[in-house]
Formats: C-alpha cells, structure tokens, sequence
C-alpha cells in the first residue's frame, strides 16, 4: 500500500507541474518558480531508479527530462488493463518475464473490491487501438518495449480474448485547433532533433547486432532501439493526425506549409529520422488524398515537398536517400528504419560471412554519426518549456482506418 500511496502522490505531483508548464503564458509570475522546479527536477531524475517509459505515462518526467538509455534491471510503472478498461498499475523490471508480469496482475487484482474473485489462468495481450490483438507467452520478456504506438497491454482469461476492445479514446475523435498554430516551426523542428538525438544517444552498438542476428527471438535485448523505432512511427502518425483533426481549410493548408518547414529544418540539422517521418505523414494516403488542401499550397512549397520526396523514393534501393546520408557528416541521426532494413535484407539473401561484414559496416556508421556530439543551444522560456513539452508527448491516431475516416469527412470523394 505505501508504493501505491507514494505513486499516486508522485503522479498528482507531476499532473499539477505539467499544468503549471501549460498555464504559463496566462500566468507570468510562474515563469521562475516552474524553471526552478525543473531544474531541480532534472537532479532528482537523475538519481530515480523507477523511471516511467516515456509512452506509457505521458508525465512531466517522463517528457521534459533528458533522455537516458534503458537497461534491462531498471524498474518501471506500467498500466495493464482488464476487459472492463479498468486497470491495475504494476511496477515490474523492465525485461521481465510475461510470466512475472501476470503474477503482479494477480496479486493486484487479489486486492481490487472491483475483483471480487481471483482469475484462475490469466493471459497477457497487446491490444491496437484498431482491435488487433497479440497473446504474449508466458515466457517472452520485455514485452513494454515492443508495443505500438498506442498499443496497450491487458491481462484477461482466455474466454474473454474475443471480448476485449481498445481504449474509448483510441477509438474516437474530436476535431479542434491543433496547439501547432501558436508554435513556431524552428521551436518545433529544434525540440525534434534534440529528442531524436537523446533517443538515438542511447542505443548501444550491440542492441543495432542483437536486432539483425536474433530478430522476433530476442526483442527484449534492444530495449533503446525500439523505442526509436517507435518514435520513427509516432512522428509519422503525429502529422496526419494534426492535419486530419483540423476542420478549417485554410488552417490545414497553413499546418501543410508549417510540417513541409519543419520537415526542411530537420533535414538542415541533418536529423533524418524526424525528416523522414515527416515526409511519410504527409504521404500517408488519408492526408494526400486532400485535394483542397494541396491545391491551397504555394507553388514552393510543392516544389520543395516534392524535392523531399524524392529523397524518400524507396527506387534503386534508396539511392537518393543514401546520397544524401553519404554528403553528411556528423553529427547526425539517420532514418533508422532503413538503416535495420538494409542489413536484414543482405542477412536473407546472402551468405552469413558477407552478412556479418556488412553489419560491422553498419556498427562504424553509427559510430562515425556519433562521434561528434549534437549541441543545440537554447534558453529556457515558457514557450520552450510548452514546445518541448508538447514534442515529447505527442498525441497521436495510428488507426489507418480512424485517419481515413476523417479525411473523407473532411473532403469527402465527390468534392
């Protein structure tokens, strides 16, 4: 009872400091004290050993902290889900067993007026906000890093897989101004790069050759890679969703210009990963679909759109995109992705020997990115205390299907 106590008061203390942060151009007078706490935040955070994953809880430490690499013995608080969308708030290792995990559910749920019965055979399950599911064993570890974007995981008896369902708020949507609109494009790209920086600062060489050489066998090994990969998905996502949440044409067209900006400011810092993301969710088929919105473009901005897109043509195994990776030289942070994709496709087709070469050539690339260190100067303001804020916990739709509903309602086919 007293970590459950302590968790909520730490809870309710960073809900009332993330408040504080989005109240501040109301109120002024804060601006001192709330820079006082977060830099007194950053020491503490530096000495917690239980540290929120940054998607799981969207709180302020988990958000406006610098990022640190993730090892398997830390500890974290995670939500697990029953079929009625109530939940059970576990803290657990970050690489331990299913098995494990749903003896902490049990015990939880042991406690629970709500749960008057203990369940006899419990099973974990990811559930998508589109409904997908995925029944872990009992035996798979670290299962919180390997799940989407809003992806959550619930704990139920095998009878009632059938039954589970996302989230209500996975499912639906409301339309409104994004917070984008008051953000500047360079405040924006800049707190992109930074966040991609740390993320990418934390992937150990080896986790690049666990993920090549053991694949869906041993996930749980490269903790920090997948949350950049997940990043990679989220930014994407984060686009689309921003765009199709705006119902007034002229704010969609000026979000259009103001993406293609951050886009261009990403690749200028030669951040790729965020450049690309970008570019990808202005592709997405539910925002390029949006004639109006294209049509209200200037013509230099298409120009410029279809430049970057020309660097993301997957033609003659992404020629233009490595041309442009080959011209850079460090610091910079590659499109991850393709970085996996390229070595996984050699490992398929070709020999073991040739394949190992070319993830040691892999290895010096990533070495040579990183060895020089980004540094992005910048004051602390109440502005780029909301910006960063916003960067690092975006909300965001990754159901294609939800996305292309709103974009027809938008721009419905026979307009």
């Amino acid at each position: 009872m007293s970590d459950l106590f302590s968790l909520s008061c730490l809870l309710l203390i960073q809900d009332l400091y993330l408040c504080a942060v989005q109240e501040l151009s109301r109120f002024p007078e804060l601006v001192e004290d709330v820079l006082k706490l977060h830099a007194e935040e950053d020491k503490e955070s530096r000495k917690k050993q239980v540290r929120p994953l940054f998607r799981h809880f969207r709180r302020i430490d988990a958000c406006l902290q610098p990022r640190e690499a993730f090892r398997g013995s830390d500890e974290i608080f995670c939500r697990v889900y029953t079929p009625d969308h109530s939940y059970v708030t576990i803290r657990s290792r970050l690489s331990c067993r299913v098995g494990e995990i749903l003896a902490l559910v049990r015990e939880k749920l042991q406690y629970s007026e709500d749960q008057p019965t203990q369940p006899a055979n419990l099973i974990l399950v990811a559930v998508t906000s589109s409904g997908e599911k995925a029944v872990f064993r009992p035996s798979d570890e670290a299962v919180f890093t390997t799940l989407g974007v809003n992806t959550h995981l619930f704990a139920c008896e095998p009878s009632e897989l059938e039954s589970l369902m996302p989230l209500p708020e996975e499912i639906h949507w409301s339309p409104g101004d994004s917070k984008l609109h008051d953000m500047s494009a360079e405040e924006v790209a800049n707190q992109l790069v930074v966040f991609d920086w740390e993320l990418f600062s934390c992937v150990h060489e080896v986790e690049f050759v666990c993920y090549v050489f053991h694949g869906e066998q041993a996930r749980w090994r490269p903790l920090n890679l997948e949350l950049v990969l997940q990043r990679c998905s989220e930014v994407q996502h984060w686009v689309a969703t921003e765009i199709l949440q705006c119902q007034s044409l002229p704010k969609r067209v000026q979000l259009l210009r103001k993406f293609i900006k951050i886009a261009a400011l990403c690749k200028q810092q030669q951040d790729l990963l965020s450049f690309l993301a970008v570019v990808l969710g202005l592709d997405n088929p539910a925002v390029s679909r949006l004639r109006l919105t294209w049509e209200g473009l200037p013509g230099k901005f298409r120009k410029q759109f279809q430049q970057f897109e020309s660097i993301a043509d997957p033609s003659r195994n992404h020629k233009s995109y490595r041309d442009l990776l080959a011209s850079l030289r460090a610091p910079l942070i590659p499109f991850t992705p393709l970085l996996l994709k390229e070595v996984l496709n050699i490992l398929f087709f070709f020999f073991l020997f040739f394949s190992q070469h070319k993830v040691a050539e892999m290895v010096r690339s990533i070495r040579r990115y990183r060895s020089t260190q980004l540094v992005m100067e910048a004051e602390p303001s109440p502005s780029h205390l909301q910006t960063k804020a916003y960067v690092r916990q975006l909300q965001v739709i990754d159901n294609q299907n939800l996305l292309f509903e709103m974009s027809c309602k938008l721009e419905p086919k026979d307009m």
